[in-house]
């Protein structure tokens, strides 16, 4: 095995007065009573925020109604939402009653569903809205564990079973009630939590099979809060601070997400909260935050709105984008240590940014101070664009079963295509074979009912096998290039890593969404690509061509130029890694056909299976 270097301390000094999620609220609380801690939309358009104190009073009175439902320390309450602001409240609380959330995609099918809610043994379920309500209901014969449903938006529909189902204000009034009569409740319930208490039980999306329960401690938050701490003041210039502004669009039930709503009661920072994906865009111009994490795929779009933007307007305004890209990157990679940017490079680059990338970091509110990609491989082109525009995008590192930090790309650690090095308190090393192992107390303790599936994961001595494929550096920052299981091979025995081909493709063409490379057991690699369709119509248009976007992708203009990108791509590439054939699809890979995950992963098995026709067709002579 290679190990990393020991460049961190490998243990991080804990708060002995901060045993579970509930102690960090409760001592935020009483550190910045009156700070905002969460912002979040209202149905009229306009902003609403709540106090630490006002948001320590909420989670008491949610946690509070769930004791007087019955749920005692350890239970598992379920949440079935979007990302919006009773999900944090619902989140909360159940820290407060010291049970444990049960974390529920609001797009999983019903038999996902049930199967969930009952390995789980979830008593309480909150529904976001009437739609989750009738799912759940549809399989209430199925769930008899399940005692109560909490509707967070929404009137109770006619005729609702009441003696089962109740709305986010009655549970607070429950609470309200309780509090009344037993003001220490809460605090009790807090107290009496120990790091080893099952905080967090998130069920894997599932590219594959069915979803294995990853039990996730107190610990493992009260750990990543700490490590976080000492690996962001090894900065020049801290990553985090109480006057750093958060926009949270992640899914909550995604590891990450839930990351994020542990960091602010650490720091003190403010979050703003709204899971619309579809408004991510024109909420940063409103929420001006300092930072965001994302998926690469909100990245991907972002850069291939601008590039739409610069090539449908052309003229002057683009020759001048071109110019500031060229020479702010240049002057962001030597500042990276990659080449040299001389005296008249830095100060054309200094015109580019005035004229040029300020504006653009408007469209993100103009206070981004950088932002974190994490969920899949970033394309390297693009960090580096996002670089150049003033806005660097750090690159982190880590599953669901590891708590999703364990390693963090630093200003003083960033190099292009590496996720950085592992987190104080964590270790890393990679297999004989590339695997990457972790072992550390962001770890989880298994999979729940599954000793069988724990075991294949984590070895004896703490090791966790990841299932990526990945190397180390000399400094310790770790490169991800596949997902093991990911690799197939040719007909002709030769491997192919899908996921890195498909990073390197959406930095070179600003047209596509996505694509998935195909041809396990196959003469040749292949791909089904998706385009974007607001770059799709804005290229077209610009190139002369009208239609709708179905139309568009038919034309021989669209194919011509994909195909040059391919071959660009494949001028990259080994022989038998290149992409041979093509096909676009005429519609996007999308969530609730199950064909890529709320964290914006592929299900490849899935897309294989829904456009099985057109991949057969591009192998007509097997």
């Amino acid at each position: 095995m290679t190990t990393a270097p020991a460049t961190r301390p490998t243990t991080v000094p804990l708060d002995p007065e901060v045993r579970s999620v509930g102690h960090m609220l409760r001592r935020r609380v009483a550190a910045t009573p009156d700070r905002r801690a969460f912002s979040f939309p209202l149905p009229n358009g306009s902003w609403d925020v709540i106090t630490w104190e006002q948001l320590g009073i909420r989670a008491a009175e949610i946690g509070a109604g769930l004791i007087s439902l019955g749920v005692t320390p350890g239970q598992r309450v379920a949440i079935a939402s979007s990302t919006r602001i009773e999900w944090v409240l619902a989140n909360y609380g159940i820290m407060d009653a010291s049970a444990a959330t049960v974390t529920v995609y609001p797009t999983t099918i019903a038999e996902d569903v049930r199967f969930i809610l009952d390995d789980s043994d979830s008593t309480v379920v909150f529904v976001e809205d009437a739609d989750q309500l009738a799912k759940i209901t549809a399989l209430r014969d199925e769930l008899p564990k399940v005692t109560h449903v909490v509707l967070m938006a929404g009137d109770l529909p006619s005729g609702a079973d009441t003696s089962w189902i109740l709305t986010f204000d009655a549970l607070r009034h429950r609470g309200v009630e309780l509090l009344r009569e037993s003001p220490a409740v809460i605090d009790q319930r807090v107290d009496s939590t120990r790091l080893e208490h099952l905080a967090t039980l998130i069920y894997t999306s599932g590219t594959t099979g069915r979803p294995k329960g990853v039990r996730l401690p107190h610990r493992v938050w009260v750990f990543e809060a700490f490590a976080a701490e000492v690996t962001v003041n090894e900065c020049a210039e801290p990553l985090l601070t109480i006057d750093d502004k958060q926009f949270l669009w992640l899914p909550l039930a995604h590891v990450m997400g839930k990351l994020f709503l542990v960091f602010p009661l650490h720091f003190g920072f403010e979050t703003a909260v709204d899971g619309r994906i579809d408004k991510i865009v024109e909420n940063l111009a409103v929420v001006k935050p300092t930072f965001m994490a994302s998926a690469p795929r909100i990245f991907e779009k972002a850069y291939n709105g601008v590039e739409a933007t610069m090539v449908a307007t052309g003229g002057i305004t683009e020759k001048l984008y071109r110019s500031a890209v060229k020479n702010c990157g240049k002057v962001f990679d030597a500042d990276n240590g990659v080449g040299h940017a001389g005296p008249w490079t830095r100060m054309m680059a200094r015109v580019g940014d005035k004229l040029v990338m300020s504006k653009i970091r408007q469209r993100f509110g103009g206070n981004a101070r950088w932002f974190l990609s994490g969920s899949a491989a970033l394309n390297p082109k693009i960090a580096r664009w996002f670089g150049a525009v003033g806005m660097p995008v750090l690159e982190g590192y880590g599953l669901t079963e590891s708590s999703a930090g364990s390693c963090l790309t630093t200003p003083e650690t960033y190099r292009t295509g590496y996720v950085g090095r592992p987190l104080a308190g964590m270790e890393v090393r990679t297999a004989d074979d590339g695997e990457i192992l972790l072992r550390g107390p962001a770890i989880m303790d298994g999979y729940h009912n599954n000793p069988e599936a724990t075991a294949e994961v984590l070895t004896a001595d703490g090791w966790f096998h990841t299932g990526d494929i990945g190397e180390i550096d000399e400094l310790g920052r770790v490169r991800i290039t596949d997902r093991k299981k990911e690799l197939f091979k040719t007909s002709n025995g030769k491997y192919v890593a899908p996921a890195l081909i498909e990073s390197t493709f959406k930095g070179l063409c600003p047209l596509v969404s996505q694509m998935m490379v195909v041809g396990n057991g196959r003469k040749y690699a292949s791909a089904l690509v998706t385009l974007d369709e607001d770059a799709a119509t804005a290229w077209a248009e610009k190139a002369g061509l009208s239609g709708t976007y179905r139309e568009i992708i038919d034309t021989p203009q669209v194919h011509g130029v994909m195909q040059g990108y391919i071959d660009e791509l494949n001028e990259g590439l080994n022989r038998w890694e290149q992409i041979k054939t093509f096909t676009i699809l005429d519609r996007d890979l999308t969530v609730e056909q199950q064909e890529i995950t709320p964290s914006l992963k592929l299900r490849r098995k899935v897309v294989a299976q829904h456009f099985a026709d057109q991949v057969e067709a591009m192998y007509p002579e097997e």
